[in-house]
């Protein structure tokens, strides 16, 4: 029964006007317009004039018809379940009569709607939707199949789960047959829909597709040589993504599938070859990589590091060309500016073996700085068929290491040395990239390699130059460790240089090269303090607003390196002015506070008593900050309409400021607390819903103990059940700081801490009994059972069976430290109140007391006594047998340690 809805002209005419004033330039008009646009939703029959205008006024023009669509899809989107029944109605009958639009943009949007529509949970209160697309699929009009084509497969993708759900008595039984009957269809824009439809379904390794793999499969093949680009581009995704969820399907194809790839990766039109790329980072992926893909390294590897030149596009857009290109003066566009994620404290420990994460600070880092994969920065298109190429030598060069090399030279050979820049430029990007998989084979080559790279530096041209930044960064382990005056040293020199480079490209790449040298180099660079400090505090003044956010990151990433080497009058005098006007200027509200707070928390973890005289101001701001955020969020939960959320982000950057004051400034900071609302604050954090804000909140708590317990105490009965609350593995790093702050309190509460055991060691014990419970969480839970049975023995000795042998092995690893201290004596004291339960795992308590390099000499009396003890108990009989058993490195250690 078709519905009969009449618009009145004067209506009509209104909302022509208001259409097409919306498309004016002008900002005025646009506020005029939406202001409109929101009264104008009060009538209920609003949307049937939009939908109305979209489907029927053929005499409009056609972008006018389209905008009337899109501004009723954001009604549906955020009204629609308010919507009059009838107008509903209305607008879905419009929707499946004009599916077949001659116009391809009028069919586009009325298939967004569609969409919308059913994503609203309309699908299954809307029966006939599927079977109507269905059969408009068999039209012979082009228009009516097409229409259908790209409505159901805006609907694949926005409900792919529904679609295979009982609750719709599984369409897809139906659907998935009916689309590959269209793989052959004459029109490619239809096959190129079909294909696309199916792809939505492969990773959710849907039923009804997986019935019809191999049907699926063949046709795929039957349009691997498509005159169509889209088509191709579709076959090479359904490809990748087969590679990954059906490999056993494709295992006798793909030496075929390998072939093809390889001609699609050079296809000219660049979105089919990235596609086919894509190829070869998810074989890297695969176990059967080595095998079926050694073999034609030799074709594959030219194709690569051909797809790793910039193309002529790329250049026009870099002015990659241009010899004189200092373009540092020119204002930054907002818009090239890329979000930031901080990421919040987490407490680690101190390993043996150098190059670990230092305690406290970031968490494990991986290549997260530039230092990692991304040699090219956002301007150009964000992935494209270089960073594509890059990124599968990348992952190929893991798979095959050294193996890889004697293919890749030659291919090396000719392209560093070529007289055409941007072929040279792609080779030293096929350097910087084989440098994780392949370090190994690459050290012989590096006396030569790392001049000839630093030789590049200079270069004339920026993109050469900005490269060469990278690549360097990607060998900075192995600089690092050879002769200073070789390689150090001129590395260091030339990248200070380019640090000021005129070019702004230039200077990012430099400044997070520099960062990701600093971060292996440590304590190398202090001999160097003073030139990089002079330099990079000259920037401050060079560089325009993007680059001054890398900036911070390189000044904090030196706190980090150097440490307390930093707290030197003339280099603080050199590197806090710039950084307090920074500090000055900035406002409240401005997000570039983040990176500046982050730099500020690393410095004033590093100067300590250096940092005194600007703490004041920094501590106070920091409060203010996380005061305004709270406040703001309990105004927008009262009144939404009224006031907008937060952005968390500011609370959790200045709780890890507040954590690095307090770790660096130690008992000062008790003053500031004093005379402040910070604790109440942090109550308020420590129940925050966001898991990053209590995250940052507990690392907090830790630190502030630490500092000034006094102003801890007070709030004691109220922190601990939520921490005790907060001890869920599964938010690892909140869990990880709650766990940690537990441990802290403990040392400084004593034996009172007793009537808080029960909240909190029954999740401890299950936690360190967790399988796959990552190494940091692991130490951190070790580390609290351990103080917590060193403040009351007596509370936690009877369960030690349940935990003991897991708490030695997470903790043979760490160094020496106060916290491995206070642990092992509670170890000891345990074992001391029940001897019973270490008896089964005595091995692992032997292990574990081994790997202390130097003990205090209290500690290992207590050692010595309960190994003594232990042999006495057993006899001397027993006590070799069960000695035989240790390792020898295990038996030497011991009996120097504690004689036995």
């Amino acid at each position: 029964m078709k519905m009969e809805w009449k618009p009145e002209q004067e209506g009509l005419r209104q909302i022509l006007t208001l259409l097409k004033e919306s498309q004016s330039p002008d900002t005025a008009t646009q506020r005029a317009v939406q202001q409109k646009l929101e009264e104008l939703n009060k009538y209920p029959d609003f949307n049937n004039y939009l939908i109305f205008v979209l489907t029927r006024l053929v005499t409009e023009e056609e972008p006018t018809r389209s905008l009337s669509g899109l501004i009723l899809k954001n009604n549906v989107k955020a009204h629609y379940n308010s919507f009059l029944p009838e107008v509903a109605e209305f607008i879905k009958q419009e929707c499946l009569s004009a599916v077949g639009d001659p116009s391809p943009l009028i069919r586009a949007t009325v298939g967004i709607i569609i969409t919308t529509i059913a994503s609203k949970g309309e699908l299954t209160s809307w029966p006939e939707l599927l079977p109507s697309l269905c059969q408009m699929l068999d039209s012979q009009d082009y228009n009516v199949c097409e229409g259908a084509f790209g409505a159901l497969q805006k609907i694949c993708e926005d409900t792919a789960e529904l679609l295979d759900s009982d609750a719709m008595n599984r369409p897809l039984n139906v659907l998935i047959p009916k689309f590959l009957q269209f793989f052959r269809h004459t029109s490619p824009k239809i096959r190129c829909h079909a294909i696309g439809c199916v792809n939505y379904f492969i990773m959710g390794r849907t039923q009804a597709l997986m019935m019809h793999i191999d049907a699926f499969i063949e046709n795929l093949f039957h349009l691997a040589a498509d005159e169509d680009p889209d088509v191709r581009k579709n076959v090479c995704h359904a490809l990748v993504l087969l590679l990954e969820v059906r490999l056993d399907r494709l295992i006798p194809h793909l030496p075929n599938i390998i072939e093809y790839m390889l001609v699609r990766t050079q296809d000219p039109k660049e979105g089919v070859a990235l596609e086919a790329c894509e190829f070869w980072l998810a074989l890297a992926e695969q176990n059967v990589c080595r095998e079926v893909l050694g073999p034609r390294l030799p074709a594959l590897l030219p194709v690569l590091v051909r797809g790793m030149r910039y193309s002529e596009m790329d250049v026009i857009l870099l002015r990659g060309d241009r010899d004189d290109d200092a373009d540092d003066a020119e204002p930054d566009r907002e818009t090239d500016i890329r979000p930031r994620f901080h990421k919040p404290r987490s407490h680690t420990i101190k390993h043996n073996g150098a190059g670990d994460s230092t305690m406290s600070g970031g968490g494990d880092s991986d290549t997260e700085s530039e230092g990692g994969g991304d040699p090219d920065d956002g301007s150009v298109s964000d992935w494209n068929l270089r960073k594509c190429s890059a990124a599968a030598l990348d992952a190929l060069a893991n798979v095959f290491g050294a193996d890889l090399l004697p293919v890749l030279f030659p291919i090396l050979k000719e392209t560093l040395f070529h007289d055409d820049w941007v072929i040279k430029e792609s080779g030293i990007l096929a350097l910087g990239a084989v440098a994780d998989g392949c370090m190994g084979g690459m050290v012989p080559h590096l006396p030569d390699l790392v001049p000839y790279l630093v030789c590049c530096l200079p270069e004339s041209k920026a993109l050469v130059r900005a490269i060469t930044c990278w690549t360097l960064s990607r060998y900075s382990h192995w600089i690092v460790s050879q002769s200073h005056d070789l390689y150090l040293r001129p590395v260091l020199t030339e990248l200070l240089k380019r640090v000021l480079d005129n070019n702004k490209r230039v200077q990012e790449a430099a400044c997070s090269a520099f960062a990701t040298l600093e971060e292996e180099a440590c304590t190398e660079l202090v001999p160097y303090l003073g030139y990089i400090l002079q330099t990079l505090v000259f920037a401050f003044s060079k560089y325009q607003h993007k680059n001054l956010l890398i900036l911070y990151d390189a000044i904090g990433t030196l706190a980090d390196s150097v440490g307390h080497h930093l707290n030197k009058p003339e280099y603080i005098n050199l590197l806090m002015p710039p950084l307090i006007n920074k500090w000055n200027v900035l406002k409240d509200e401005d997000k570039d506070l983040f990176p500046l707070l982050e730099c500020l928390s690393s410095v004033a973890t590093a100067l300590q008593s250096g940092f005194l005289p600007y703490c004041e101001p920094v501590f106070r701001r920091c409060v203010s900050l996380i005061e305004q955020t709270l406040n703001q969020n309990i105004a927008n939960s009262q009144s939404p309409e009224q006031f907008e959320a937060p952005d968390k982000e500011f609370m959790i950057v200045a709780l890890d400021l507040l954590s690095g004051l307090a770790e660096g400034l130690d008992g000062h900071i008790e003053r500031l607390v004093l005379n402040s609302n910070l604790m109440q604050l942090l109550y308020q954090c420590m129940q925050d819903p966001m898991p990053e804000v209590r995250q940052s909140s507990f690392a907090l708590l830790g630190d502030l103990t630490k500092a000034c317990f006094q102003h801890v105490l007070p709030y004691i009965p109220e922190f601990l059940p939520i921490l005790g609350a907060n001890l869920n593995p599964e938010l690892i790093s909140v869990c990880n700081n709650a766990t940690w702050a537990i441990g802290e309190i403990s040392i400084k509460l004593g034996p009172e801490t007793s009537k808080y055991i029960p909240l909190v060691l029954k999740h401890l014990v299950e936690i360190i009994n967790r399988p796959n419970t990552p190494k940091t969480l692991l130490e951190n839970t070790a580390i609290t059972i351990g103080r917590l049975g060193y403040v009351c023995p007596h509370d936690v000795a009877p369960v030690l069976h349940q935990f003991v042998r897991q708490w030695c092995t997470s903790l043979r690893n760490i160094r020496d430290n106060d916290e491995k201290d206070s642990a092992f004596r509670g170890i000891c004291q345990m074992i001391q109140v029940n001897p019973a339960g270490v008896v089964p795992d005595f091995l692992f308590f032997c292990d574990a007391v081994a790997s202390w390099s130097h003990p205090k000499d209290d500690l290992k009396d207590m050692f010595t006594e309960i190994l003594h003890g232990f042999k006495n108990q057993v006899g001397d009989e027993n006590w070799r047998r069960f000695t035989d058993q240790f390792p020898v490195q295990l038996s030497a250690r011991l009996s120097a340690m504690c004689g036995i």
